[in-house]
């Protein structure tokens, strides 16, 4: 990828929810028969509105196989589990068999988890060096952090894994897992999700490539980066850049 990202800007939240749903649908929509698409999803309140529309869409959910951005490490039907809200949004309402779902294994000690989830992403998904995902979905917190990938942490600049732990003891689930920005840079689509207000100048700075925040860090080397906002999120984005 070149350049600056694609901008697409919807009016509200549903919107956002239904843009994001139709563009996980395309890619399913666009595999070929006998073909695999692996989709890594995000949690958070937005993306789960996403999945929720997802779940009335009939695209052939045999041709793709789930995996996550990132994980707290709890159990998968504790709160806070992406896994187990991705489960009840979505996994559960479609029709799909069990080897096409790939969860981390949060209540797993961490390091444990972290290297587990690297060998299964390492397994099921093509790409060399670093494995290619047909579609990343991410949001960004209000400090700029996406997937797991934190300001200041050192796992902002993991060289060689896929996933690593992360440990925020100010979080109320202080241990997580994630996937790693090489990874996320060399996947075939990355969409990153906003929906708030309160992330307007966050998303600003992302956008114009700030490398003091993860998110800022997001720049395909191959693929296609779109940050999907409504107007509030988008607001403090020069007028050039919608």
């Amino acid at each position: 990828m070149s350049g600056r990202p694609d901008i697409r800007v919807v009016r509200d939240l549903p919107a956002l929810a239904d843009e994001a749903a139709a563009r996980i649908e395309r890619v399913a929509l666009d595999t070929p028969a006998g073909a695999r698409a692996t989709i890594a999803l995000a949690g958070g309140g937005t993306p789960r509105a996403a999945y929720q529309q997802l779940a009335g869409r009939c695209p052939p959910w045999g041709r793709v196989e789930f995996f996550f951005g990132d994980e707290r490490c709890v159990p998968p039907d504790a709160e806070g589990s992406n896994y187990g809200m991705a489960r009840e949004a979505l996994l559960d309402r479609i029709p799909l068999r069990p080897e096409q779902i790939h969860r981390m294994l949060g209540e797993l000690p961490p390091e444990e988890g972290a290297a587990r989830a690297a060998e299964d992403v390492r397994a099921r998904v093509p790409g060399s060096p670093w494995p290619v995902f047909d579609l990343i979905l991410l949001g960004m917190g209000p400090d700029g952090h996406t997937a797991s990938l934190f300001p200041g942490g050192p796992e902002v600049d993991e060289p060689r894994r896929l996933a690593v732990p992360v440990h925020r003891p100010e979080m109320p689930q202080p241990w997580r897992i994630t996937l790693t920005l090489p990874v996320l840079n060399a996947a075939r689509r990355v969409l990153v999700v906003v929906g708030s207000a309160d992330k307007a100048a966050m998303v600003r700075r992302a956008v114009a490539g700030d490398r003091t925040i993860p998110a800022g860090r997001l720049r395909p080397t191959s693929g296609t980066l779109t940050w999907l906002l409504t107007e509030e999120a988008a607001a403090d984005l020069d007028p050039a850049d919608r």
